[in-house]
């Protein structure tokens, strides 16, 4: 990428780059599976289906938080190679994606069918034996495990110096201990039966705030070589806006328009989300209001009139607000942490309008 002339950084032209290297390593993949069993192209076709779209956050946080501390001389030597690393980030958003829709039981993905439902779909139809529901969840498990994989390798190779990829690791081993710590708290947090505010920030911090900025932008530091200084400002900046983005996917997990979600309208309650904003509605709920709450949440039949009514319960609550406040509040204080950070001036430009992306958006 060139360098930024007008103060403000455009999303579309680096999610096209970061598609390009997607692209590049699923046609790799796909001849390395190919070599093995022609069975394999479900997985591939599949993974290309759902690694066609997205945000590419994490890859973005990942390279602002690099191209912000990198020394000016470095970011022309070493752009394509910190858009791999940058890109690896989708492919571990990719097993975290499959994953989560196996443990939430979701039936689609960006307007797809979810993988594991793409896989039970395939065994129903061919009339294969045994149960075609285990089958699409063993699949979409070992699809996210080569996702998984293929981060590593693409993080790995991307061809930055190995003193800067030594850094890294540290950075990275924990990002993915802490996402999957994460999806077990969300896991748990769903089977019990008293939702917590405290306990669902908890689940947001670490499912969310740490693993789609605060880590990425220090991944992106560590290559740099930045100093804890520069660690601490990206924290104070990451962990308050990654908690606003995470609550903002709250909001949209029940109110969001499905056209732009890709997900019914509501999903979050079919699934039994114990999110900030469930927990904030039973917090200020009247008896009444919480019994229609707990009858709503994990009904996979809720309809569109069930959902209706519980966004009336969540507003009347005052969840929607509570929740709204909190956004606000994170996403100033990300502005503050960011205009205090020892950053080049394009990067501040990008990560500021990164902040709008993160928290002013319809899916």
């Amino acid at each position: 990428m060139g360098p930024i002339t007008d103060e403000r950084w455009n999303p579309a032209p680096f999610r096209s780059e970061v598609q390009a290297v997607i692209d590049t390593v699923l046609a790799k993949e796909r001849s390395t599976l190919a070599a093995i069993s022609a069975d394999l192209s479900p997985m591939m076709h599949d993974l290309t289906g759902l690694m066609s779209g997205g945000k590419r956050l994490r890859a973005a946080f990942c390279y602002w938080g690099w191209r912000a501390a990198a020394d000016p001389d470095s970011v022309v030597a070493l752009d394509a190679a910190m858009m791999r690393a940058s890109a690896s980030l989708e492919f571990l958003q990719a097993c975290a994606l499959i994953h989560d829709d196996v443990m939430d039981g979701s039936d689609t993905r960006r307007g797809l069918p979810a993988v594991h439902r793409s896989f039970q779909l395939r065994h129903e139809s061919s009339q294969w034996t045994g149960s075609a529901e285990l089958f699409g969840i063993g699949a979409a498990i070992l699809l996210g495990d080569l996702c998984l994989s293929w981060a590593d390798q693409l993080l790995f190779r991307s061809g930055l110096p190995d003193p800067a990829l030594l850094r890294a690791k540290a950075v990275y081993d924990l990002m993915r201990t802490e996402l999957m710590a994460g999806q077990y708290l969300d896991l748990l947090e769903q089977a019990r039966s008293e939702p917590s505010i405290d306990r669902a920030r908890t689940v947001v911090r670490f499912k969310s705030a740490k693993y789609t900025i605060e880590r990425p932008l220090h991944l992106g530091a560590a290559l740099a070589g930045a100093g804890p200084e520069l660690t601490s400002a990206y924290s104070d900046f990451g962990l308050a806006l990654g908690e606003a983005f995470q609550l903002r996917d709250d909001i949209l997990g029940v109110f969001g328009d499905p056209s732009q979600t890709g997900k019914p309208a509501g999903d979050d309650l079919r699934e039994g989300k114990s999110t900030v904003l469930v927990a904030a509605a039973f917090a200020g709920a009247t008896p009444a209001q919480s019994a229609r709450l707990r009858s709503a949440l994990g009904n996979q039949q809720l309809s569109a009139a069930d959902v209706t009514e519980v966004q009336q319960v969540l507003m009347d609550t005052g969840a929607v607000q509570a929740t709204e406040l909190l956004i606000t509040q994170g996403t100033d204080a990300a502005h503050a942490a960011l205009a205090a950070a020892p950053i080049s001036a394009d990067g501040r430009a990008a990560l500021t309008t990164l902040v709008d992306a993160a928290t002013r958006r319809a899916h």
